[in-house]
């Protein structure tokens, strides 16, 4: 049993924003992501969960927001769906790796001066610390 779910997913996207050797385009990331979710079956949903957007539908969104311009919608996004617990391993990891390829990218974004992805950061900081 692990003691906290939500510190061995942020260990594991802060570890795998700190050993990416390659860089890979954050949308091309997502529509992987987005392939794993559609052939991987989904984990059964806890409780009465409200059904919503398919999780592969909504990481394509956030390749069309990414590729848009968008950046704080596709955080939003992955954020949002980061949060679902209908998941199943090999997807949520599908998940996990897309949003640390998508913050990588943006966070060097920010780092050059740009403006849209510096309020991505800003927005994914601040839904990291509100949980």
């Amino acid at each position: 049993m692990i003691p906290n779910p939500r510190a061995l997913l942020s260990l594991v996207l802060l570890v795998s924003l700190a050993v990416a050797c390659t860089k890979e385009d954050p949308a091309a990331a997502l529509e992987k992501s987005a392939a794993e979710l559609e052939k991987a079956p989904a984990a059964p949903a806890e409780g009465d969960a409200p059904p919503g957007p398919a999780p592969a539908a909504q990481v394509k969104q956030a390749v069309a927001d990414l590729k848009a311009g968008k950046m704080e919608d596709a955080v939003n996004r992955l954020q949002l769906l980061r949060a679902q617990p209908a998941m199943s391993p090999e997807q949520r990891m599908a998940l996990q790796d897309s949003i640390a390829s998508v913050m990588q990218e943006i966070y060097a974004m920010a780092q050059n001066g740009d403006a849209r992805a510096k309020a991505a950061v800003a927005q994914y900081e601040r839904l990291q610390t509100a949980r």
